[in-house]
């Protein structure tokens, strides 16, 4: 009878249900009617602990989901993986790595949310999140180039279309929120995670991150539908660890924090709606950034206004107890922690799930865990969690790893490829050639990189070249070397390859390169020589930068041979390799290029495109350099015995095929005033006879301070492509944010004086002029 009432009559539905209501009045309306351990249930998450809720297939279990967890579930990592993730304390052969299907995936997901939909008390929907660095982690999806390669496109635009592309293949299998993107400024190469950055220079970190999460997120903070939450990642001082050790303390002082390693941060969270920031596994001065309320709460939602979801970084919060020993136990870990400001507990809840019984105790304040539940709820809402249909597994097929994503892929990867050495060899011509030799343990190999799956196809540089050349020229290969013993990522224990075993398969690589015209030799690294080293027994930090194993002797070989050898850079970290650098007849660092790279870097060498990346890092040529950063210090790089203070290459190079004139800088007032801005103007002209990309970069100095300033600062670039001959002029806007320190009393602010405004084509070669700030 209920239905022959009418309207007016019938009960309203809670304001929590309600789509058209604004959504701080919907979460209200929800935890008014949320008791202390549904609250808590929206801050725990589900990692190895969903195995819990799986049928023996891997489906999802409401019978055991309803016993398990009454109160709801708030998380589930990665539901593309049937196992759960590793942590530092939970290395086993069961985790990582064992993925599920896409059918299967959605399938999870559909009957989970079905399950918090319909089977619990409020129909609170679940969150699921996913890894998606350089890519959706989880098979069939495209595989990008890894980010200090798409750092070094210099190439906003690109950027961001290759994260749409994550973010709806991510949203179409059920995710709503990806760990990515990491805007750590990577200052020592040491650091196996220095892959996962946009570099080493907080102004380009910071438009990278920009452009990531606008690719993710799209504008403002509420998702389309084929959108996703961004994290940034890691706050702070992750990428320049004591002695290059990840999670290592991060030995800075406040000023070098808030100069160098908060504006990445802070440029995206200023500038974008970005869902959530992820703190760091390290300290600084003293107090572990997931325990750091001065960092998380006073600077990051205080100072810039941040109002997403603080997640934890994996295992991160109870290694406040295990591994800094601020904290007794798991229990006080997670006061800690909440106090600091993080929302929730990845990946496995190990320790907020004794919130309920802290409050109760006493030993926590209820309005803390409402203000993280409150974050918690809000991010769901903002996701549309609470009105989304069930996944479409047929529609998720078509767009997961599709031809438009391919060609983006392919861009990406050409965009990429930085030429560091040439003495003419390049680019190659097919006509003159009969016979071309891959060799190399990086050759026959698509090298994806660290947070990667297994994309639908993948290119190597053998498959590149033996494609282009099809019909043209004879392909022979070798291996060369091995790395490794093994190409299993998720090993925990690495060993190098047999040298015995190297020195004969570098007698076969010799015998083959003798036969040919020309050899490509692939060396660098593997997944396992540079990666996050996240346990004590899963280590990926280094203490040698040059080539490992026998590649060395492999290079020197190739080079014995009289025919001319081009270097492919297949590589995590920057190549520190004097010997290969001096010897080589031309050197692509193509960075691990995506799933395409073996059809790029083939285009590169043969000269269908024309490299035009630059370098995101200085690149050492000793690791007792380290660490090395172009924006440095007026004091540092004194001189060295018996060496050079010199990098091997600085920060932003990267050679063509055509060669580039830039012009000295123009300004539009030769004076401003401290709030005033200046346009700079910047000519740049294809002087050569071919068509290329040239990235223009825009550096400054101040002159005199009342603090030290480092000797230049990138303020601005944009990458162009010119015909032969063409000219165009680039226009550079710089106000008072470009020009402000952090003086004595730790106020921001900008000085009257000198400033040098350069301009040139890395961050050595520049042209000058000065600007007065009265």
């Amino acid at each position: 009878m209920l239905t022959l009432l009418p309207a007016a009559t019938r009960a309203a539905p809670p304001v929590y249900k309600d789509a058209r209501a604004p959504i701080d009045l919907r979460v209200r309306d929800l935890m008014a009617r949320m008791t202390l351990d549904e609250k808590v249930a929206q801050l725990d998450v589900l990692s190895t602990r969903k195995r819990a809720v799986m049928t023996p297939e891997g489906g999802f279990d409401a019978a055991r989901a309803d016993a398990l967890h009454p109160a709801g579930i708030g998380q589930i990592t990665r539901p593309s993986d049937l196992a759960g993730a590793a942590t530092a304390t939970n290395t086993g052969a069961d985790v990582t790595g064992r993925w599920r299907t896409p059918a299967n995936t959605i399938a999870f997901v559909n009957a989970a949310q079905a399950w918090a939909r319909t089977r619990t008390r409020l129909g609170i929907p679940i969150l699921f999140h996913e890894e998606a660095l350089h890519g959706y982690m989880a098979p069939d999806a495209t595989s990008f180039p890894q980010a200090i390669a798409l750092a070094g496109t210099f190439d906003r635009d690109l950027v961001q279309r290759a994260n749409s592309v994550i973010a709806r293949e991510v949203r179409a299998h059920g995710s709503t929120l990806v760990l990515s993107p990491v805007v750590d400024i990577a200052r020592d190469p040491r650091w196996g995670r220095i892959e996962e950055t946009f570099g080493e220079d907080p102004y380009l970190c910071g438009e990278m991150g920009v452009a990531a999460v606008t690719g993710l997120q799209g504008q403002g903070r509420e998702l389309g539908p084929d959108k996703v939450h961004a994290t940034l990642k890691h706050m702070t001082g992750h990428g320049q660890p004591q002695a290059g050790d990840n999670i290592a303390p991060a030995l800075l002082g406040e000023r070098e924090l808030r100069a160098a390693f908060f504006p990445p941060f802070r440029a995206v969270v200023s500038r974008t709606g970005v869902g959530a920031v992820m703190p760091s596994y390290n300290e600084i001065d003293g107090v572990p950034s997931h325990g750091n309320r001065w960092l998380l709460t006073d600077v990051l939602r205080g100072e810039w206004g941040f109002d997403g979801a603080i997640v934890s970084d994996y295992a991160a919060i109870g290694e406040l107890a295990t591994l800094h020993h601020v904290a007794a136990d798991a229990g006080e870990a997670a006061r800690i922690a909440l106090d600091a400001g993080v929302d929730c507990d990845l990946p496995d809840g190990k320790t907020y799930g004794a919130l309920a019984d802290l409050v109760r105790a006493g030993k926590v304040p209820l309005a803390s865990v409402d203000a993280a539940c409150r974050r918690m709820l809000t991010m769901k809402f903002r996701a549309g969690l609470f009105e989304a249909p069930p996944l479409d597994p047929r529609a998720a097929a078509r767009l997961t790893g599709n031809a438009e994503a391919r060609a983006i892929a392919l861009e990406a990867a050409r965009k990429s490829i930085a030429l560091l050495v040439n003495d003419g060899t390049l680019p190659l011509d097919a006509k003159a050639l009969k016979r071309v030799a891959v060799i190399g343990p990086n050759a026959a190999i698509a090298r994806l990189g660290g947070y990667s799956s297994t994309p639908k196809a993948t290119v190597s540089l053998l498959g590149g070249v033996t494609a282009h050349l099809a019909g043209k020229a004879e392909v022979v290969h070798a291996q060369g070397v091995f790395i490794t013993r093994s190409e299993d990522r998720s090993a925990n224990d690495v060993q190098l390859a047999d040298p015995a075993r190297n020195r004969t398969l570098i007698a076969e690589a010799v015998e083959v390169a003798k036969t040919a015209d020309v050899i490509l030799l692939a060396i660098g690294d593997t997944e396992q020589t540079s990666r996050e080293g996240y346990a004590a027994n899963h280590l990926g930090d280094r203490t040698d930068l040059d080539l490992l194993g026998e590649q060395n002797a492999l290079f020197a070989a190739m080079k014995a041979t009289g025919k001319p050898v081009v270097v492919i850079a297949i590589n995590g970290r920057p190549p520190s390799w004097p010997a290969v650098v001096a010897q080589a007849n031309a050197l692509l660092e193509c960075w691990y290029a995506g799933q395409e790279g073996g059809t790029a870097i083939a285009e590169a060498v043969f000269g269908t495109i024309n490299p035009g990346a630059k370098l995101p890092v200085t690149v050492v040529r000793d690791v007792g350099q380290v660490p090395l950063y172009y924006d440095h210090k007026p004091t540092a790089l004194r001189g060295y015995l018996f060496t050079d203070t010199a990098p091997l290459f600085p920060f932003g190079f990267g050679l063509s095929y055509t060669s580039f004139e830039i012009g000295a800088p123009r300004l539009s007032a030769p004076r401003i005033a401290r709030e005033g801005t200046v346009t700079v103007e910047v000519d740049v002209r294809n002087t050569g006879a071919r068509a290329g990309d040239e990235v223009v970069q825009l550096y400054i100095r101040d002159r005199v301070s009342s603090v030290t300033r480092p000797v230049r600062e990138l303020k601005g670039f944009e990458r162009v492509t010119l015909a032969p001959g063409e000219r165009r002029t680039l226009r550079f806007e710089l106000g008072p944010e470009a020009f402000r320190l952090w003086n004595a009393d730790m106020r921001e602010v900008v000085e009257p004086g000198l400033f040098d405004i350069m301009a040139g084509p890395n961050s050595v070669d520049l042209k000058t002029v000065t600007l007065e700030i009265a």
